[in-house]
């Protein structure tokens, strides 16, 4: 993709100049999407785009270029304008050292090995499935995308470090209608991951589950709003501690007093039986990486532990302000964007409840199956959540399905008062927004019971 040599001389360029920090990020990126949608092929895009961003801090301030045009001449030149050192020699003694990774991922089936012809069968087969569920299903729309990025970053440390990431996703959307009411299913399924992600799961569950969600919440009662308990199922993944924590433990926003949890280290934030963790290095899930995109090795960093803040997300920028490390979560769109603290992996760890137990605890209450959309403050921890598949609890067992159901809190006063945690797992994925540049996320939770939230709903109970 570009020479070893070549890196070195940008980046001694600037090291010469005597800049806190440099470092150039290269990428290659290709992608497939297939959109089908009311039965037909809509869309088939593929692509290639290649290019560098270079960065260089000084005294405290960040200056940031990019460019599809990788020719040295051009790259050493954007390096001698961010320095304001036009004239600098390119000569230089940089020596850069390529880093290991601490974990490694094996694809079993590169997607770029797979033929158009079969990703396209995949999205007929999900859309012939759903709308075989029933006549009520009006619309369906499914999204096959794969994309390969290849990644070096050489810094001013005399670090190289390459990465290769392979993305497979797909996801269904349907629409239900009796003619009074429309309702909508949703299910996505995606990693860190090659083709066999559908081997591993299936397209034909995932339609499914989509279609059977939109006409179960067509017959569902409208949710009785009020103050009540309310489990949260592990199904429902952890979209409530992405956004009520996980971007409030940012370091940008948590260093400039924008977070509800800024100055908080060492405090109690959350119930003793919470534990918060961000983790880069598992397997095959979609916030995974071998080296993020400052070229710092993936990592597992406890966020919360026993309820206690113990730390912060960190890219190098954050960390050089504060005279931390980076806990390897400088993550970028592309080569277009500059780096930024952003979660990875992020869950509440398993706790020692079985599910069951915790249902059974709850006399009347709301079991959130799926969680849709919502909005936080992260100043003050103020959220509000849509539940997409919701479910009253009846003497302590899961009742009817209920829709229009939200639920609405704050972040800190929600985490303290968790008192159950389940001994279960499960991952949702999605593409998390922040700055204009989106990056692709997991986030998990255990089963968990909250005493009381506000639930929304047409009536109280």
């Amino acid at each position: 993709m570009i020479e070893k040599d070549l890196l070195a001389s940008i980046i001694g360029i600037a090291k010469k100049a005597g800049v806190d920090y440099a470092d150039v990020f290269v990428e290659q990126r290709s992608s497939f999407v297939a959109e089908l949608e009311d039965s037909r092929i809509e869309r088939i895009t593929t692509g290639v785009d290649r290019g560098a961003g270079l960065r260089v801090i000084i005294k405290g301030k960040t200056y940031y270029a990019f460019t599809n045009n990788l020719e040295p001449r051009n790259l050493k030149d954007i390096m001698r304008t961010l320095i304001n050192a036009e004239s600098l020699s390119d000569q230089h003694d940089m020596v850069l050292n390529l880093l290991e990774p601490v974990v490694d991922f094996h694809i079993a089936m590169p997607p770029d090995r797979v033929s158009a012809e079969k990703k396209v069968d995949l999205i007929i087969s999900a859309d012939r499935v759903a709308r075989s569920v029933s006549d009520l299903i009006k619309q369906v729309k499914v999204v096959y995308r794969d994309s390969l990025q290849d990644v070096i970053v050489v810094n001013s440390d005399g670090q190289m470090a390459e990465d290769r990431r392979i993305y497979t996703l797909s996801l269904v959307q349907v629409v239900a209608t009796d003619g009074k009411e429309i309702q909508t299913g949703y299910e996505p399924v995606g990693g860190l991951i090659g083709f066999e992600l559908f081997e591993e799961t299936p397209i034909e569950g995932i339609a499914e589950t989509a279609a059977k969600r939109a006409i179960m919440m067509l017959k569902a009662r409208k949710m009785p709003g009020g103050r009540m308990p309310v489990v949260i199922s592990s199904d429902a993944g952890g979209t409530m501690i992405h956004e009520a924590i996980g971007h409030g433990l940012e370091a940008d926003l948590a260093g400039q007093g924008l977070s509800v949890y800024s100055g908080k280290l060492g405090q109690q934030v959350a119930s003793e039986v919470v534990t918060v963790v961000d983790d880069a290095t598992l397997k095959n899930k979609r916030g995974s990486f071998r080296f993020d995109d400052e070229g710092t090795p993936s990592q597992r960093t406890v966020l919360v532990e026993k309820g206690v803040l113990v730390g912060y997300l960190y890219d190098r920028y954050n960390a050089m302000r504060e005279g931390k490390q980076s806990t390897g979560n400088g993550r970028r769109e592309s080569y277009q964007h500059r780096p930024i603290p952003r979660m990875t992996n992020t869950f509440i760890e398993p706790g020692g409840t079985d599910p069951e137990e915790i249902v059974k605890s709850i006399d009347r209450g709301l079991f959130v199956k799926k969680m849709g959309g919502g909005q936080v403050n992260t100043i003050n921890g103020d959220f509000v959540f849509e539940v997409q598949e919701g479910y009253l609890i009846e003497n302590g067992a899961i009742g009817e399905p209920v829709r229009g159901a939200t639920i609405t809190g704050n972040g800190p006063e929600v985490l303290k008062s968790i008192d159950m945690v389940g001994n279960d797992l499960g991952f949702a994925i999605g593409t998390c927004g922040k700055d204009g540049q989106g990056v692709p996320v997991s986030d998990a939770m255990p089963t968990i019971r909250v005493p009381e939230m506000v639930v929304g709903g047409e009536a109280c109970l």
